[in-house]
């Protein structure tokens, strides 16, 4: 089960996914986009093309965790790009999650000095 939180750090792609790939397909981006290592126990999150699937990787313990998500109306609201990736929290994907774009997403600047010196984000 995801464990969603302030503190949470979750790895998003930029770059569209291939929502075929399974968990060692994910496992093998996480090494390609993030330069990670995928039992670290972070969520690291992949958009399809279309942007209606989502699917997220996660290493808990003793396995792997594949969440996955479609949309039946409507698109996530995150852009894609060639390459690249983002480090947003657990608040964020829930966020993206529940349809929230993140271009209407402020913090305010006692909360980003704050998350700024958390040693866990």
């Amino acid at each position: 089960m995801l464990k969603l939180s302030i503190t949470t750090k979750v790895y998003l792609s930029s770059v569209a996914t291939d929502m075929r790939c399974g968990v060692f397909s994910l496992s093998g981006k996480v090494l390609e986009v993030f330069e990670g290592n995928s039992l670290d126990g972070n969520l690291y999150v992949f958009i399809s093309k279309d942007k209606k699937k989502v699917k997220i990787l996660h290493w808990e313990e003793d396995g792997y965790w594949l969440h996955q998500k479609r949309l039946g109306v409507g698109t996530f609201q995150i852009r894609l790009e060639d390459s690249g990736m983002d480090v947003i929290t657990g608040i964020d994907l829930e966020k993206l999650l529940s349809g929230i774009s993140f271009a209407k997403i402020k913090l305010s600047k006692n909360i980003k000095n704050n998350l700024a010196k958390s040693p866990l984000i």
